[in-house]
């Protein structure tokens, strides 16, 4: 249940908290016939409320909001959700989402939910369900679909530490696509870039510098996947990738400290 609630809410600690209210919640409740669908439902309903409340927030936020990253040892072993749905940039592209439209996808996806069963979890119709559907697959687009896979990830991020710290811009620009972006959250907590950086050339002059200037280096393990974290200045700052057609598209750094409590 964990691992739907990140889902839902980009999160861990929220995640945490919703998780433990719902279970709360089933221990005072009479005659649960079905309890695991009595939390998926709660879980979710919350989760929904959560959202809701966190998007007021944003309008404030300094900088983009990128969604809290996670060690991979706490991701459930046994999650019926496939790990592949919990990379830091699959739970990213699902802010892109209303809250309704995201517990629709998210159960679409993650257990396989029929639309009739997202309605009474969601209090919507099915006919309404299945345009939450529709319209959040247009909004992820062709960007639902890249490489989750560790070895390719592990593969093309040892290549891109290396041409970072030896300053081969070329080379490190072969890695990235042409319209790749990178996404950086500071939070106004610790000094980051607050604006997208876009393009293959800035993004590699980007990643030379913090490469060069940080030397306290290590890949992890977040969110199932190869990840760079540095130590500028005693801080933490993770990057990860994303990977299509073999070349890296897309990085997010998260870096608010308020948002690493789960690495």
């Amino acid at each position: 249940m964990l691992a739907h609630a990140y889902r839902m809410l980009g999160s861990w600690q929220d995640a945490e908290d919703v998780v433990q209210e719902a279970w709360l919640r089933m221990a005072t409740a009479d005659d649960i016939r079905t309890p695991d669908s009595f939390l998926t439902t709660t879980v979710t309903r919350l989760a929904i409320d959560r959202l809701r409340q966190r998007k007021r927030r944003q309008e404030d936020y300094i900088g983009p909001w990128i969604a809290e990253p996670v060690a991979s040892d706490l991701l459930p072993e046994d999650a019926a959700i496939d790990r592949d749905l919990l990379s830091l940039a699959a739970i990213q592209l699902l802010e892109r989402l209303t809250p309704p439209e995201r517990a629709t996808y998210v159960l679409r996806t993650g257990f396989a939910y029929s639309f009739r069963d997202i309605g009474v979890v969601i209090d919507h119709t099915e006919s309404a369900c299945r345009q939450l559907y529709r319209r959040a697959t247009a909004r992820l687009g062709a960007d639902a679909r890249f490489d989750a896979d560790p070895s390719t990830h592990g593969r093309l991020l040892d290549a891109l530490l290396h041409a970072a710290r030896d300053g081969a811009l070329r080379e490190l620009e072969t890695l990235l696509a042409h319209e790749a972006v990178l996404w950086a959250d500071g939070g106004g907590k610790v000094s980051s870039a607050l604006k997208p950086i876009h393009g293959r050339v800035k993004i590699a002059r980007f990643l030379v510098g913090i490469t060069r200037e940080h030397d306290v280096i290590r890949v992890a393990d977040i969110n199932g996947l190869p990840t760079l974290e540095i130590h500028p200045d005693g801080l933490t700052r993770f990057i990860s990738l994303r990977v299509r057609d073999g070349l890296i598209d897309e990085l997010l750094v998260p870096g608010n400290p308020d948002k690493l409590g789960a690495t």
